[in-house]
């Protein structure tokens, strides 16, 4: 009786011991190792298993690569036998300055609108000099600076539509990027100096208020305040310009400088900013063209089989496109600019591609313009007493407005996809947190690149399908 008890007892701990790691002691594991049958097996997950915490996965990163590098050769194979060679780089020059080879023409509205973009950044300055002397008034001159805004960023649809001149997609689409950058700089250089004057004028009512321009003042050495700009010594138009061309989005009296150009840091950018331009020009050319011109028949026979078969093939040239392009304009010419400007702040991108979310990919692929949306929209928003909820709506708004405005002003027709495209983003942002919450922030992960993956190159057919309908018509 005693040795039944036992032996049920001892099957009972062996079954504890195979179920469930956890529960075998130390004491048994010393009692297994000394027995006689050379015991080989312990307590231990497959290395798949989330609870192994085996992290080292370099070879299958490695056979994902290799099988990318094949996939991708094997694409470009195929493309070239179908195709030919489509790429050349002078095409690009003769589309941006307007020449046509069956109609010469010696105007180059592109350019000429792109010399242009120096005139508002003057007149802005003009009526900020003419408010520091106070020759205007802050409420006129602050209208006046909204009137130069608005025109400055209307300007090339009036060209567009209220001239004589043929633009191309190449040339006005790059002279509606500058004019956008160039009109979230100015709002940015009229709004600081706003907050400067009014800062300024609290400090004259009560010395008790410091200057906006110099915080902690009385915490500061005197050495290091002398060296410090304050409102309106900054008024100058060197100041204004080296805003202009630093990488930047917000203005501010004081940018954080660097002592020195490292040389070799400069021309590995040179070298990047070239071959990079080169490769997405040829991508676009050689890949990206025939994909979205093949697209155009299923979309007007809403063949939706074949329709899913374009937007999964144009989906990869695309994708390739914006991670180039990312590279090429984040890293490679904003780094150069500031090294050549002695810029110190390089924050120009976060660690996007672990976001486990929409909302922090938003926050954090995009820094010139995340910044400048919290100091300039967000924040001033939320501090004229409305919820956190409507900022972000409002910024997701203005986001989505001048998107339109990169693709519609330049097509020469009114859509709504690329509007609609960004106010999806915030439903969006909270189906990617359910599923960071419910699954884990892989599978929030997994959205986002899904997001960014499909999503671009589905509004691309869309566009392309519309244009060819209203400006292809035979």
């Amino acid at each position: 009786m005693c040795a039944k008890r036992e032996d049920n007892s001892l099957r009972y701990r062996r079954a504890q011991s195979v179920t469930t790691a956890e529960d075998i002691t130390e004491k048994e594991n010393k009692a297994r190792r000394l027995q006689y049958d050379k015991p080989c097996h312990r307590p231990r997950d497959s290395l798949f298993s989330w609870s192994s915490e085996f992290t080292n996965f370099t070879g299958l990163v490695n056979w994902g690569f290799l099988m990318l590098t094949i996939s991708g050769l094997r694409l470009c194979l195929e493309n070239f036998l179908k195709y030919g060679i489509r790429v050349n780089p002078f095409e690009w020059i003769i589309v941006l300055t307007g020449y046509n080879d069956e109609n010469y023409k010696h105007e180059y509205p592109s350019i000429i609108l792109l010399c242009f973009s120096g005139v508002p950044p003057v007149v802005c300055f003009l009526i900020e000099k003419a408010i520091a002397v106070e020759f205007f008034s802050d409420k006129l001159g602050e209208s006046l600076q909204i009137i130069t805004i608005l025109l400055e960023i209307s300007l090339p649809v009036i060209a567009l539509h209220f001239t004589n001149q043929e633009f191309n997609i190449v040339g006005i689409s790059t002279a509606c990027m500058v004019y956008l950058i160039l009109f979230l700089k100015l709002w940015s250089y009229c709004q600081t100096n706003h907050w400067c004057r009014a800062a300024k004028s609290k400090q004259s009512n009560s010395l008790r208020r410091q200057s906006l321009s110099v915080p902690n003042c009385k915490d500061v050495d005197d050495e290091v305040v002398t060296g410090i700009v304050q409102y309106p010594d900054n008024l100058k138009l060197g100041d204004l310009f080296y805003f202009l061309l630093a990488p930047t989005l917000c203005y501010e009296l004081n940018f954080p400088r660097t002592n020195r150009i490292r040389k070799r840091f400069l021309i590995k950018r040179i070298v990047e900013v070239i071959f990079g331009m080169n490769l997405v020009m040829a991508l676009f050319q050689q890949w990206m063209i025939p994909a979205v011109t093949n697209a155009l028949d299923p979309f007007s026979q809403m063949d939706y089989v074949r329709i899913t078969e374009r937007l999964l093939k144009l989906a990869i040239p695309n994708h390739l496109l914006w991670l180039c392009f990312f590279y090429l304009t984040f890293h490679s010419f904003l780094n150069l600019m500031g090294e050549l400007l002695h810029f110190a702040d390089r924050n120009f991108y976060g660690d996007w591609w672990n976001a486990r979310n929409i909302s922090v990919f938003w926050s954090s692929w995009n820094m010139p313009v995340h910044v400048w949306a919290v100091r300039h929209v967000y924040v001033p928003v939320t501090n004229m007493g409305y919820s956190k909820g409507v900022s972000a709506i409002m910024v997701f708004f203005i986001s989505a407005f001048f998107h339109e405005y990169l693709v519609s002003v330049p097509l020469q027709m009114f859509r709504v996809w690329a509007f609609l495209g960004m106010m999806a983003q915030p439903p969006l942002a909270v189906i990617s947190k359910v599923f960071e919450w419910r699954l884990g922030a892989r599978w929030g992960n997994m959205v986002v690149w899904s997001s960014l993956i499909l999503g671009q190159p589905l509004a691309i057919m869309m566009y392309y399908h519309d244009y060819a309908l209203t400006q292809m018509k035979p």
